[in-house]
């Protein structure tokens, strides 16, 4: 064999393994931003169901509740109200139309029973809501207090994510974590929508 045809075997052995390791460091890659959207689904789930108990309880309560364990007591206890409302409009003489609006209370159904169903949450469980998912135990954030808007007290609620394991929310201070609710505005919409 001569010299050219043994470097052209050492060169084509080199490229392919240097070939194969660019291929399983971009592999990792992919597999990481899988992994990371996944649990920050898993999270994003969790906190749409939180957002649900919170507004299900203001709807009762008049406020958002205060602590884990008065959202947890809502969710076995508490009820939600099945009301029926009725209009009729009647076309008076002179062309004006008057509504009357009614409204029939029907009977309740349990939170649980209604907002935390199978169908709907498949793997809630009550014991570990305000734990975040694929964070080792941590506790989510929970905020809630009453602003003055308009000469009006609101009441506002946040949950919020306090260590993301996305890199891109950890910034300035986790300041992209997932969240739901607002300290400063009554506003009941997540970070990701």
């Amino acid at each position: 064999m001569n010299l050219t045809r043994i470097l052209s075997v050492v060169f084509l052995l080199g490229a392919l393994g240097l070939g194969y390791k660019l291929y399983l460091g971009v592999d990792e890659v992919v597999e990481e931003e899988k992994r990371l959207a996944r649990t920050e689904a898993r999270i994003i789930e969790k906190l749409q169901m939180l957002r649900d108990a919170q507004i299900a309880y203001r709807a009762s309560k008049g406020e958002y509740a205060g602590s884990w364990d008065s959202l947890r007591q809502f969710i076995t206890e508490g009820e939600i109200f099945i009301v029926q409302r009725t209009e009729t409009t009647v076309l008076l003489d002179y062309g004006k139309e008057e509504t009357t609006v009614e409204f029939d209370t029907l009977g309740s159904v349990n939170v649980i029973d209604s907002l935390f169903n199978e169908r709907k949450y498949p793997e809630f469980n009550l014991e570990t809501m305000n734990v975040v998912p694929g964070s080792g135990g941590k506790q989510f954030e929970f905020f809630t207090d009453k602003i003055e808007r308009s000469g009006r007290e609101i009441s506002v609620f946040e949950i919020r994510d306090p260590a993301p394991i996305n890199p891109d929310r950890r910034k300035n201070n986790n300041e992209k974590a997932l969240r739901v609710g607002s300290r400063v505005d009554a506003s009941t919409s997540g970070n990701w929508e």
